[in-house]
């Protein structure tokens, strides 16, 4: 990892300033750290799944757009990889060549006023190429501080640029030098300093507030707007790429051939030098205004191998693949939410033992299976099913309430558009099986505003002529004693307490809480049901217990990941269902009367295995008859025949 989180401080430090005044010593930035925002806490594995399904996404979709290579109009216009044999590059910098680093800032991101002195935030020199053991610690790792003086265009939204130049020892990057670089050979690289953010404007206001109140923060949000802003973090790192192989122009893998300049007609390549910014959490960026005269930068210099190197890089174009049209599709609902959880994952990657952040990835992936096979085993048991004896059919209605109810919520927020989809295809299935459980009607003689056919709905057979139907009307029945006060009382907390968009943001909100922290009461229908038949052979178990593997997996990361302990303890409610459920199991023992999830019973079973018998007995019995009764032929029958 890039020791990018560490902040040493150098004794030599310098001041630069853009305009050539050195200030004075002891001024700091006012306000540079803002409240660090509420991250949503939510546990490592889940966000390393949805990072891999991105990745595969991005993969597949990026390998489906890439081009090939370009196709020469005549035969004088060849590419470089096909014209003739190809030419093994050599790396400029051998091992223990000995070089400068030079360090520039700029507001142009092409070109350098290497004439402004104070533009030069750091040289150091007689560095060695391929040494990992120099530096104050040891290892081949150099720290620099400065303070950069925010120019008005810069505190105005402008763009500053820092440019990093890597020459032969003695040299210099400027062309009006009589020490410039033979021939301008030399590492070179750029990067943008600031980074522009959105700042959200907050509409969230009290629902009972007076009509006064009300007008008062109407008036001062009228001419307020989410800004886009200028942002700084102090912290950056300067990578220099120790690796000697021998690159072919035209043959480099991307995203490394952004980075791998050939010169001398492709026989040699420049040093490669990367600026790396990873390790910079998003939450550290602070905005550059009025109140912050002055910027702190801390410059690390470290050489990178090119395992690392490949792994950065790669990061490095996820991130500018999710800035186009693609990438705003993926992280819709803005770049925020993801930049969230770029920081959670690297929070944990920092801050978590190696062992643990390996079993995290592992368990991750196999929740991701079990996720997988919990929903397919779910359609498939309703989709076999023949018989609704010992099922809750209100629970599928309230199935489909409480996922559109999540959707709704997802679409009113910024969320992530991966997630939406994730709720969209939740939503389907769940109406896909209201017509498992129930006959649905069309009737196109009475329109509902003399568009859409009324539609009529009606319990089957198997549901209505049994017991089910009154111990599922008598479930829901004590359940409303139980559920209706408690939406009350949270109708009533999220109203005085909460602040809210409007009172379409309200309801969504308020219903979403609550099914968010009493759903999981939704499931004790189902064990009354369980109790007054005294079965459960018509419950799906095997699509339940890869839901309750899923649900110990979750028990375990409740108490590893840093989360609040309300909702660790939110963790255990479905335990304790699934645990009901398991002993009903264990209680009402194996009845050959009961029909199981696909809708037959142990008796069907026998009945049909009877008359299977019975259909082939006969046939079976006159064979032998008839061979018993045949006489053999003689030999003049056989001449005959």
């Amino acid at each position: 990892m890039s020791t990018e989180a560490q902040q040493p401080q150098d004794a030599g430090n310098e001041v630069a300033v853009a305009n050539g005044d050195v200030p004075a010593e002891g001024d700091q930035p006012q306000g540079q750290q803002q409240a660090a925002p509420q991250s949503k806490m939510e546990s490592f594995f889940a966000m390393t799944k949805s990072l891999i399904l991105r990745a595969l996404i991005i993969y597949f979709v990026s390998s489906f757009f890439r081009r090939g290579q370009p196709v020469a109009n005549n035969a004088n216009e060849k590419s470089p990889a096909a014209a003739g044999p190809k030419i093994h590059a050599w790396n400029y910098f051998e091992n223990g060549t000995l070089f400068d680093l030079h360090v520039w800032l700029s507001d142009d991101i092409d070109q350098v006023n290497f004439q402004q002195k104070s533009n030069l935030l750091w040289l150091q020199e007689d560095l060695t190429y391929g040494d990992w053991k120099s530096g104050p610690n040891r290892d081949g790792t150099y720290y620099h501080h400065v303070n950069v003086k925010a120019t008005p265009k810069l505190m105005t939204n402008g763009s500053i640029y820092l440019h990093v130049f890597v020459t032969k020892q003695g040299e210099s990057p400027d062309p009006n030098s009589p020490y410039f670089a033979r021939n301008s050979v030399m590492g070179h690289q750029t990067r943008q300093l600031n980074k522009f953010k959105k700042i959200r404007v907050n509409r969230n206001y009290n629902l009972l507030a007076s009509e006064q109140e009300k007008l008062a923060f109407e008036l001062a949000q009228v001419n307020l707007k989410d800004t886009i802003v200028s942002h700084w973090h102090p912290n950056l790192t300067l990578n220099l790429v120790v690796d000697q192989t021998n690159w072919a122009q035209g043959t480099v893998p991307p995203p490394l051939d952004e980075f791998v300049k050939f010169v001398d007609n492709g026989k040699t390549y420049l040093p490669i030098v990367f600026i790396n910014d990873y390790w910079n959490l998003q939450r550290e960026y602070y905005p550059i205004n009025e109140t912050t005269p002055e910027l702190p930068l801390h410059l690390t210099f470290q050489p990178i191998g090119m395992f690392k190197w490949q792994l950065y890089a790669a990061q490095q174009m996820k991130n500018k693949f999710a800035g186009n049209m693609l990438g705003e599709l993926m992280a819709s609902g803005g770049g925020e939410e993801s930049d969230e959880d770029q920081d959670s994952l690297k929070e944990t990657m920092l801050e978590t033992n190696i062992y643990l952040l390996g079993l995290t990835i592992a368990i991750s992936i196999l929740h991701s299976v079990f996720e997988l096979l919990a929903f397919k085993n779910d359609i498939q048991f309703w989709n076999n099913r023949q018989s609704l004896e010992g099922l809750s059919v209100r629970s599928v209605f309230f199935g489909v309430f409480q996922s559109l109810i999540v959707l709704l919520y997802v679409l009113d927020n910024e969320t992530n558009f991966m997630i939406r989809v994730s709720c969209f295809i939740g939503l389907g299935i769940e109406v896909w099986k209201i017509h498992k459980v129930v006959d649905i009607n069309y009737n196109t003689d009475h329109k509902l505003l003399g568009i859409f056919p009324k539609i009529s709905f009606k319990d089957k057979g198997s549901y209505s002529e049994s017991a089910t139907k009154e111990y599922d009307n008598l479930a829901f029945k004590y359940l409303g004693w139980v559920c209706f006060p408690l939406l009350i009382g949270y109708f009533v907390y999220s109203l005085v307490y909460n602040e809210h968009k409007g009172w379409y943001s309200f309801v969504l909100n308020m219903l979403y809480g609550y099914l968010l922290t009493f759903g999981f009461i939704m499931m004790t229908p189902q064990l009354f049901i369980n109790y007054k038949l005294k079965s459960v052979a018509h419950m799906p178990w095997r699509m339940m217990t890869y839901k309750f593997l899923n649900t110990f997996i979750d028990d375990i990361f409740a108490f590893v990941i840093k989360m609040p302990t309300m909702y660790r303890l939110g963790c255990f409610r479905d335990d304790i269902i699934f645990f009901v459920f398991l002993y009903q199991r264990w209680q009402y023992r194996v009845d050959l009367k009961r029909v199981n999830e696909f809708g037959f019973s142990g008796e069907m079973e026998e009945q049909a295995a009877q008359k299977k018998l019975e259909g082939t007995t006969p046939a079976l019995k006159d064979k032998p008859a008839v061979e018993a009764n045949a006489k053999p032929k003689s030999a003049q029958d056989k001449k005959k025949d």
